[in-house]
């Protein structure tokens, strides 16, 4: 057909499975306005995000793994929150955005605070924050690549004194240190 409309309600390949080529190199299939695409893996999942509801008291100069106890949503069942493992299995191979916020709320002049995202049980990227013995908190994302089996935790550390703690809810019911994650469309 040269230019024209074709109005199907269904198209599939003859023999019943294979691949199905709409448009060729180098042109853009648009769909039209209000049309919406569904069953080509086009979602931001598995997705989740979990934060501290209690306070967790970090040692100095101790690596601590930070509990994440309440999961606001987890599309995927892909977060632990059980036995103490407190990690993200995203179970799909991609790549992902790794999302962690830390509020420390017992203020210690020092010299850092220290959020860290591992990777299967090793630092993958880390972030620290020096204060003069103010509350803070400390934000940070990365982009990881993850296999179907590869798990993410949150790590925290510090050298302000004897210890401080992270901060779950605050009294008026805000999430102030949260762990989170995303599949990219790619």
């Amino acid at each position: 057909m040269a230019d024209g409309t074709l109005k199907v309600g269904t198209i599939i390949t003859s023999s019943g499975s294979g691949t199905i080529t709409l448009g060729q190199s180098n042109e853009t299939v648009a769909l039209g306005s209000g049309a919406t695409a569904s069953g080509f893996g086009g979602a931001n999942t598995p997705a989740f995000f979990a934060h501290k509801t209690g306070n967790q008291t970090v040692a100095q100069d101790t690596q601590v793994l930070v509990a994440f106890e309440t999961e606001i949503f987890d599309t995927n069942n892909t977060f632990t929150n059980t036995s103490g493992n407190y990690k993200f299995t995203p179970g799909v191979s991609g790549k992902y955005v790794i999302h962690a916020s830390l509020y420390f709320a017992t203020p210690a002049a020092g010299n850092f605070h220290r959020l860290y995202v591992y990777k299967n049980g090793s630092s993958y990227a880390e972030l620290g924050q020096s204060n003069n013995g103010y509350e803070e908190g400390v934000n940070m994302s990365t982009i990881v690549d993850s296999d179907t089996n590869d798990y993410f935790q949150i790590y925290t550390r510090h050298n302000k004194g004897s210890s401080i703690t992270v901060q779950g809810n605050t009294t008026w019911g805000d999430v102030v240190s949260g762990f989170g994650a995303y599949k990219l469309i790619t």
